[in-house]
């Protein structure tokens, strides 16, 4: 239920036009709450350093001139490490990830539990690594995935 509500929350943000702001964000969470933690190897900043990294993480998205898709994938990581919630962290960033996506036009995606081992190796490589290109990857062959669906859909609709 609460991933729900939490989807049509972005959906109302995307038509809307909204920028994105540490209040969605948080307002983002409290809709998938609750949800077990899981994920790489990570340890998370200390409490009191949450509030100015997430400041930081979201002033340096208004600046990102890079394409969606890397926007998002590095959002996502670093957002998943500074891990600002004691639950739904995992929800609340892949609602966000698609929030950026919507947001450029582009359609949702859905991490498929059976890509989860992939998913968090993902972030184990960019946290031991440094390395984003796995997750920049990862979402971007969902997309393609996704849009592919698209373009299938219509190229039937076309020919039937």
């Amino acid at each position: 239920m609460g991933h729900r509500d939490a989807f049509l929350y972005i959906l109302s943000m995307v038509r809307e036009k909204l920028p994105l702001t540490e209040r969605m964000i948080r307002e983002i969470h409290s809709l998938v709450l609750p949800v077990k933690i899981m994920g790489a190897a990570h340890t998370p900043p200390e409490p009191h350093l949450v509030p100015e990294q997430m400041e930081r993480l979201v002033l340096d998205l208004s600046d990102d001139k890079r394409h969606v898709i890397e926007v998002a994938a590095m959002f996502h990581l670093k957002f998943e490490g500074i891990h600002p919630f004691i639950d739904g962290n995992g929800r609340t960033g892949r609602l966000i990830l698609n929030l950026m996506f919507m947001q450029a036009d582009y359609p949702p995606i859905d991490v498929r539990f059976t890509d989860r081992k992939k998913y968090y190796a993902c972030f184990d490589r960019y946290f031991t690594d440094n390395d984003p290109a796995p997750m920049v990857n990862m979402v971007g062959e969902y997309l393609k995935e996704k849009l592919g669906q698209y373009l299938r859909l219509l190229e039937d609709s076309i020919t039937a």
